[in-house]
């Protein structure tokens, strides 16, 4: 119960206090943005001159750091990249030739990320509530002690391990699915591009859905156990309503508010784990852009692809904001 309140306390602060709040923590993500990638050993003219760097004099690699703004104190460049950044100009990327900017490059590789992260997520959600509103209505039985052991033990199996068994076994020995990639050379054109990409995604897919469906599991077991030894359930039952309404019309929904807090909390790790999920299928989305881009010390392309995760997890915490209210009457309006 205590729980509880403090999550409700939570969505009904001060209107201004949020907003505040969300500047606040966006000014701070900006700044480390800039500054983490700088700390990291390593010359990006290695990238950007490519072998030539080796016989280029001093003249020359100065003219280069002066070039891309490298020259500058990093107050200096950190004040012209907020300069920038406020004029949405995050630059060009040193590793993408053909003089493609970091917008350019994000918005190419921010759609596939897009898909891989919400429907991985709503599915994880979908069926780990389901497995966890069922556990509870079993409490104690074998079904419950059964989902218990089973979900428990994939949620102590890495990511990348998980991903690592499944290429061998579906794209390897069964050549059932590919082993990575987004989609195939040459590319199908109308209906089949489609479930081309879709293919290409399955294990992907599997594999982070398969990360966070015993997270969602044990927060709606937890919250539904907790929700159905409420009064108001027993008077639900005490009316003579059947159990099915109980259980989805009445626990359900009020069992459903910690698993949106969840839902937030995990979209923001799903957007780190992805990284490690594309890299390993050698998925065409930002997790591996971002990884080719601290090899090559893209500070650009770093900078653009951290404020993008960032956004979106400001963008998720809004939106749960709604929803709670949406969901708990006692939350509309700014009352608890």
């Amino acid at each position: 119960r205590q729980h509880r309140e403090i999550e409700i306390d939570l969505v009904t602060r001060k209107p201004l206090g949020r907003p505040i709040a969300y500047a606040i923590t966006f000014i701070l993500a900006i700044t480390l943005n800039f500054f983490l990638p700088r700390l990291m050993p390593g010359d990006p003219l290695a990238l950007i001159a490519g072998n030539a760097v080796r016989q280029m004099n001093a003249e020359q690699i100065a003219k280069l750091r002066e070039a891309h703004g490298l020259d500058n104190p990093l107050g200096v460049q950190y004040l012209r990249y907020l300069g920038r950044l406020a004029r949405g100009d995050l630059g060009r990327s040193y590793r993408y030739s053909g003089g493609q900017t970091v917008v350019q490059v994000l918005a190419e590789r921010f759609v596939w990320t897009f898909f891989l992260v919400s429907v991985s997520l709503t599915l994880a959600l979908i069926i780990g509530s389901a497995l966890g509103a069922w556990a509870a209505w079993e409490r104690g039985r074998a079904t419950d002690l059964g989902l218990l052991t089973g979900l428990f033990t994939l949620r102590a199996m890495p990511t990348f391990w998980l991903a690592m068994m499944l290429i061998p076994i579906f794209a390897i020995s069964l050549r059932i699915f590919p082993s990575g990639d987004s989609y195939s050379f040459p590319r199908p054109s109308g209906w089949a591009a489609v479930a081309d990409v879709l293919w290409h995604a399955v294990l992907p897919i599997t594999v982070l859905m398969l990360a966070y469906i015993p997270t969602a599991f044990a927060i709606m077991r937890s919250s539904l156990l907790s929700v159905l030894s409420g009064t108001f359930v027993r008077t639900a039952r005490a009316k003579g309503l059947p159990e099915r309404t109980v259980l989805f019309r009445h626990a359900m929904r009020n069992a459903l508010l910690p698993v949106i807090t969840a839902f937030a909390l995990d979209f923001g790790q799903l957007l780190g784990g992805v990284l490690l999920i594309e890299t390993v299928f050698n998925y065409r989305g930002m997790g591996n852009m971002m990884f080719e881009a601290v090899k090559s010390r893209d500070y650009p392309l770093l900078q653009g692809g951290f404020l993008v995760f960032t956004l979106g997890v400001l963008a998720i915490n809004l939106v749960t904001d709604w929803l709670y209210t949406r969901l708990d009457p006692r939350l509309r309006g700014g009352r608890t």
